[in-house]
């Protein structure tokens, strides 16, 4: 029989021993007798769980370093002793530098993968005590956390913990690239200085990189680019493959992209494509465009800093902006509580402000002047209310898609045959996937609030809400920020 450590109480080595020895046991319900709602439901439960899980994992992997502290490594100087590109892991202090190396053992796992699972432990334990909080509770699924650790893991933990605050009472209900790119968003808000800094310095390293891809035969190309660079690159190779899609090419839209960027690479000197330019959506406060805030803002869907933004702004000629020629700006204007209003062009903007209300010409009657395209009485929407729902979305509205507006359809939410009326009330964005969900697969069912709240249910009775990025929540549904502190996405300007 095993004798205890001095320091382990019999019971320790006793009823926890036997205990530790039992093979995990995971409750199974008869599946084939379950109702469609109740096998919807245990899935739910299996993903709580599975959530649980990770933190329990979290907490025997902080468990294991703390019985393996650095005190017996080898010290500088010594014979054995780590230097140069073999320095101790900076993310684990005071733990042994042989730790990963039998935490890859006990969980059967590549060194690699076990040092990013005890980096991920770390941070929840000193910088995101809330992400593992809600994960424990099962609130919060494990991609999710692991989206908030990878944008704040070498943020201050005190600056952690206040983007933590603002993001974890929503963050289950966005897909993991909207809660990436307002994590970011919120980091720049509430630390714009350090992450500009940080940006720069991102900016002088960046470089052009070719990995191996798990597919046969394919490798990945990825440059590192400034956010406003990049969305406009992606917008222009995409407007290209969709000019090829036009023109009959059977090739999958995504084919078409890669085979764009190898040819403008490969064969810059061609010059039998189109001419195209690239579009973008400015999206930022007023405030944040006179510089009374430094609120992140978005180009395309990307979050930027403060910085760029008004650098980009200051290059098209803001606040006395431009259009670029043969490109587009889209203005889009919210209420108080960042819900879209009305979108515009910068010509339309100035011409408006110019003539003023054509009723009262001589007067500042407060007359709207400028507000959401009107209703049409065509099954198609009109050109004005395609900019407006695809600027209020910005995605595919079905609950984790976020596909690109530019790949989805304005679709009517009561269909247009049983009376739904082509209105932006009644218009959102969806993808082509779930418009042919929406469509053809019996007992969904869609409802959209005026202003753009989309509520989806499964036929096996899940609900699930999306709100258009940049509207604040009911005050019920969020916890308050501190004071000073915006509570929501930055909504167009």
């Amino acid at each position: 029989m095993e004798q205890l450590g001095e320091d382990q109480p019999p019971v320790a080595g006793g009823l926890l021993g036997l205990l530790v020895a039992e093979p995990p046991e995971l409750r199974r319900l008869p599946v084939a007798l379950l109702t469609r709602g109740q096998k919807a439901a245990e899935l739910e439960h299996v993903a709580a769980l599975k959530a649980r899980l990770a933190a329990y994992e979290a907490e025997l992997v902080l468990g294991l370093a703390d019985d393996s502290p650095d005190d017996l490594d080898p010290t500088p100087g010594t014979p054995g002793a780590k230097r140069g590109s073999w320095a101790p892991d900076a993310e684990l202090p005071g733990v042994s530098e042989f730790f990963t190396a039998e935490l890859a053992m006990v969980l059967n796992c590549g060194r690699r993968s076990a040092s990013l699972l005890a980096q991920r432990a770390w941070v929840f334990r000193e910088s995101l005590p809330g992400t593992w909080a809600a994960l424990a509770e099962g609130v919060l699924d494990e991609a999710r956390a692991k989206v908030l650790v990878d944008v704040l893991q070498h943020t201050d933990p005190y600056v952690a913990r206040q983007v933590e605050s603002r993001l974890l009472p929503e963050a289950a209900g966005w897909t993991t690239h909207t809660l990436r790119k307002r994590a970011v968003a919120a980091l720049l808000a509430v630390d714009a200085d350090a992450v500009d800094a940080r940006r720069k310095e991102a900016e002088r390293q960046a470089d052009v990189r070719v990995y191996p891809s798990p597919r046969e035969g394919m490798s990945s190309l990825t440059a590192d680019l400034p956010a406003p660079v990049a969305a406009a690159c992606f917008d222009l190779v995409d407007r290209l493959a969709v000019l090829m899609k036009k023109d009959d090419d059977e090739r999958p839209i995504g084919q078409l992209r890669a085979a764009v960027l190898a040819d403008l690479i490969q064969r810059p000197w061609d010059d039998t494509r189109p001419p195209v330019t690239a579009h973008l959506q400015l999206i930022a406060t007023l405030g944040a465009l006179t510089g009374e805030s430094s609120q992140a803002g978005e180009v395309n869907g990307l979050p930027i800093t403060i910085g760029q933004l008004r650098d980009l702004l200051a290059r098209l000629e803001a606040l006395g902006l431009r259009t670029p020629e043969g490109g587009s700006v889209t203005l889009a204007l919210t209420d108080d509580d960042g819900a879209l209003w009305a979108t515009t062009t910068l010509d339309r903007l100035r011409r408006l402000a110019k003539r003023g209300c054509p009723t009262h010409p001589a007067a500042d009657c407060g007359c709207a002047v400028l507000d959401r395209p009107a209703e049409v009485d065509t099954y198609e929407p009109s050109t004005a209310q395609q900019t407006f729902v695809h600027t209020r979305d910005r995605t595919c509205r079905f609950p984790g898609c976020g596909q690109r507006v530019g790949w989805a359809d304005a679709d009517h939410v009561i269909a247009h045959a049983h009376g739904g009326a082509t209105d932006c009330a009644n218009l959102c964005c969806l993808c082509r996937s779930h418009h042919r969900l929406k469509t053809f697969a019996p007992g969904w069912r869609f409802q959209m609030s005026p202003d753009g709240v989309l509520t989806v249910t499964t036929p096996s009775g899940i609900t699930r809400t999306t709100r258009p990025p940049g509207t604040r929540p009911p005050p019920a549904e969020h916890s308050a920020p501190p004071p000073g502190e915006p509570d929501h996405d930055p909504p167009p300007f």
